[in-house]
């Protein structure tokens, strides 16, 4: 891989100085001001960071290939849409227990076969929270939903097919859908996640 500028020298990070918070509603939102020094001497006084909890989602499949879907309002958006099931991780909790967790809380399904894709960052400068990314297989439902949020869900099952079809009539509000979508439809791509993701835990 060859660039067309800045030559062969690897890129730096900026060094943090100093923090203040601004805004602490914990354990929801908390906003800081950094001091930062970029690698060409440059400092920035209030380079603003927003922290919210982590957040598993995934692309649940069932044994006869159906995706398992919810569609439900999200105050964010402003309006219904379709979305895969999702929540925060806990303090301190794996990435891949919460997913677990909150696929039966929000659906009542279980699965033995997970695949992880990875974890990015939201927000590219301000950071927010990292999505964590799983694909499920073979999910079996073996209880009623429970997960007490304040959302109204209802589930729906759809083939691959029907899931672009819902892109086309505009059934999408989030951008994690998105990407959770050519993660897994994409097979090169979904491959590639999944051998980066293992060789982050070795």
């Amino acid at each position: 891989m060859s660039g067309e500028s800045g030559g062969d020298e690897p890129l730096k990070p900026w060094t943090v100085l100093g923090s203040r918070d601004l805004l602490d509603a914990s354990p929801f939102l908390k906003v800081r001001a950094e001091t930062v020094e970029l690698p060409d001497g440059r400092r920035v006084e209030s380079f603003y960071q927003v922290e919210q909890p982590d957040y598993a989602v995934m692309f649940v499949e069932t044994g006869d290939g159906r995706v398992v879907m919810l569609r439900t309002y999200k105050h964010g958006a402003r309006r219904v849409s379709l979305t895969f099931p999702a929540g925060a991780l806990s303090p301190g909790e794996d990435p891949l227990a919460a997913a677990k967790r909150e696929l039966l809380e929000e659906t009542g399904y279980v699965s033995d076969e997970w695949t992880g894709l990875g974890d990015f960052v939201v927000q590219g400068n301000h950071r927010g929270c990292a999505c964590h990314m799983f694909h499920a297989r073979n999910a079996r439902k073996i209880a009623e939903p429970d997960d007490g949020d304040l959302e109204e869900m209802r589930i729906e099952l759809h083939s691959r097919e029907e899931l672009i079809e819902a892109a086309a009539r505009g059934d999408y509000a989030f951008l994690p859908v998105i990407a959770m979508l050519g993660a897994v439809l994409l097979p090169e791509l979904r491959e590639g996640l999944g051998m980066a993701a293992r060789a982050r835990t070795v």
